[in-house]
């Protein structure tokens, strides 16, 4: 029977090692929830083969590329062609993730920075959405996000108040929530769930990291991100559908999905 709803988890590192040993089993059991499509963001250069041979075989599957701010150390100037050359694949559909991330490592601050606007500059070159991570260093990006005013894009795995929130969306950036929504003493997600207008909000696992509640503490997958829509659905005073399928436009409208 067809389900009167559809998700799509924006975020899911499929390519790791956790779930692509089982990645037949875990794309099966995320159809079976009604995840339509999926989204593999780019972390490192060197496991971008491993995204591109996984879009490359589900239909469903989509990618992105990109150097994670955590590995700054890493970048070279010549990267930025190496992605370009990746994104020419036809189910590459974002650039990212890549940000800010000042709670791992602010020995790298500038370079992080650096490396931000170049991803930047390379989405706009190729005219895709981008995929921003920003852990504590709020203001910085969204200052370096305005100077690239033609880029439009998706704060993932939000973790910022409501009232930043809303300064992305102003700007043009989604914002994606992911498991903590659904944790009981999380209180910032909760209160973006219910400031953030729906038509600006995406659902995210961000597998295998931050199971929603009842799996906290284990692994996750696609098929739980029904939990985040739901979580986000009795916020709202929403239907679940109505959750589902909205963010579900929204990703398809970002990433241009209906291919």
């Amino acid at each position: 029977m067809k389900k009167s709803y559809r998700l799509i988890d924006t975020h899911a590192h499929l390519d790791f090692d956790d779930l692509r040993e089982n990645l037949d089993e875990v794309i099966g059991n995320a159809l079976d929830a009604g995840v339509e499509k999926i989204i593999i963001p780019g972390v490192t250069l060197q496991d971008t083969p491993k995204i591109i041979e996984i879009i490359d075989k589900y239909d469903n599957i989509f990618g992105a590329v990109a150097v994670h701010p955590t590995e700054a150390k890493n970048w070279q100037d010549t990267d930025y062609e190496k992605l370009k050359s990746y994104a020419q694949n036809g189910k590459i559909v974002a650039i990212g993730e890549t940000g800010l991330d000042y709670y791992w490592d602010k020995t790298h601050i500038d370079r992080q920075k650096h490396i931000l606007k170049e991803h930047l500059r390379l989405a706009r070159e190729l005219d895709l959405p981008l995929i921003v991570h920003n852990r504590d260093a709020h203001a910085d990006t969204l200052e370096i996000l305005k100077e690239f005013p033609d880029v439009k894009g998706v704060m993932h795995c939000f973790s910022g108040s409501a009232e930043f929130a809303l300064e992305c969306t102003e700007i043009g950036f989604y914002i994606s929530l992911g498991g903590p929504v659904t944790f009981k003493n999380s209180r910032k997600p909760k209160e973006v769930a219910e400031k953030v207008p729906l038509e600006w909000l995406m659902v995210e696992t961000d597998s295998p990291f931050l199971a929603p509640h009842p799996f906290r503490g284990k692994q996750n997958d696609p098929s739980k991100v029904k939990f985040i829509a739901k979580t986000i659905a009795e916020i709202k005073g929403l239907s679940f559908e109505e959750v589902a399928n909205t963010t579900s436009d929204n990703a398809e409208k970002l990433f241009n999905l209906n291919l």
